[in-house]
């Protein structure tokens, strides 16, 4: 039984509350980069990819296209799922990124490497669908 990215989605917006559809894409983003550093495997299947507004996991847009406040239980994931060891990554990456508002963690994403080397030859604002990989995410995390 895999964790999916709903199913993360999910329990942050149940440990944390109500937040934007942007710092939750945010949110997956730094959970699935610090599980990768200090658990060694992703936390999800589905791949983040490089978006002008920063790291965004496809699957969850589609689902929350349109919407910009996104309440818990939004995407009926099942939290369940997702390992005790795994929510305390989670639990981590909220207790640091999750204070922060969405324009500083878009800002803070576009001045790090994983989402500058997916981007590399894309203009600012251009779309792209190029993926972060989850080597240059933990390469990079583990460096800082």
């Amino acid at each position: 039984m895999s964790v999916r990215a709903i199913d993360a989605a999910d329990y942050i917006l149940e440990q944390y509350g109500k937040m934007s559809a942007m710092k939750l894409q945010k949110l997956v983003y730094y959970s699935q980069a610090w599980h990768l550093v200090w658990k060694d495997t992703p936390l999800f299947d589905e791949e983040v990819q490089a978006w002008a507004n920063g790291p965004v996991v496809p699957e969850l847009f589609t689902l929350h296209q349109g919407f910009f406040q996104l309440e818990p239980g939004f995407f009926r994931g099942n939290a369940a799922r997702i390992l005790e060891d795994s929510k305390d990554v989670i639990t981590r990456v909220l207790a640091f990124y999750g204070p922060k508002d969405a324009q500083w963690l878009s800002e803070l994403s576009h001045m790090e490497d994983p989402w500058k080397l997916a981007r590399e030859g894309i203009t600012d604002g251009e779309r792209c669908g190029n993926v972060i990989s989850h080597e240059k995410m933990a390469e990079y995390y583990s460096s800082i």
